[in-house]
C-alpha cells in the first residue's frame, strides 16, 4: 500500500489505517500523523504510561517490527524520565512517534533548552550505579540521536534502526 503526502511524493508501505486513539483527556491529547502519532501531554504517571504503551501499539500498527518497536518504547521511557527529572512534574511535552522507512523515530520536545542531557562519570557496567546509564542506552539503541533548539525549548530526536 502506498500513501501520498501532499507535496512530498509517496511513502511506500505506510498504512493509511491509523490505529484508533484514546479520546482526549485532561493532560493528554493525541493526533494521528503519517506513520504514527503526536502526543501533547502534561507529564504525570498516567499520561507517561499511556504514551509509552501507545508507542508500541502505534509503531507495530504502522509496520515497525516488534523488536524495533520495543527498543523505541525503551528509548521513549528514558527520554520522558529525563524530561520529568530536568523540568519537574506536570511539564508540558510534545512527543512524536512514527515510522520512517523501516525504522522507528521518537522525538520529545520539552520547554528547557538549557537542561539538555548530561553525561555522568558513572560506569554503566557498575552494579552499584543507580543511574547514569540512559545516555549509553540511547547511544546503543539510537546511534546519532540529536538535541536541537526548538520553538518550545529543545527537541531530542532518536531514530531506532530496524532490527536485523
Amino acid at each position: 500500500m502506498t500513501t501520498t503526502t501532499f507535496g512530498t511524493g509517496t511513502a511506500p508501505g505506510l498504512t493509511t489505517q491509523a490505529p484508533i486513539l484514546p479520546a482526549p483527556r485532561p493532560g493528554l491529547y493525541l493526533v494521528n500523523r503519517l506513520g504514527g502519532i503526536t502526543a501533547h501531554l502534561t507529564a504525570d504517571r498516567d499520561t507517561v504510561q499511556s504514551v509509552r504503551a501507545l508507542a508500541l501499539t502505534v509503531l507495530v500498527a504502522h509496520g515497525v517490527d516488534l523488536e524495533t518497536a520495543e527498543s523505541a518504547q525503551l528509548v521513549l521511557s528514558e527520554l520522558l524520565g529525563n524530561a520529568v527529572r530536568a523540568c519537574g512534574d506536570h511539564v508540558p511535552l510534545v512527543v512524536e512517534i512514527h515510522r520512517a522507512e523501516h525504522d522507528a523515530v521518537i522525538t520529545v520536545h520539552d520547554p528547557l533548552f538549557g537542561a539538555g542531557p548530561r553525561r555522568t562519570d558513572t560506569d554503566p557496567a557498575s552494579d552499584d550505579a543507580e543511574s547514569g546509564r540512559g545516555l549509553v542506552l540511547l547511544d546503543i539503541l539510537a546511534p546519532g540521536w540529536t538535541v536541537t533548539a526548538s520553538a518550545i525549548g529543545k527537541r531530542i530526536r532518536c531514530r531506532i534502526p530496524a532490527a536485523g
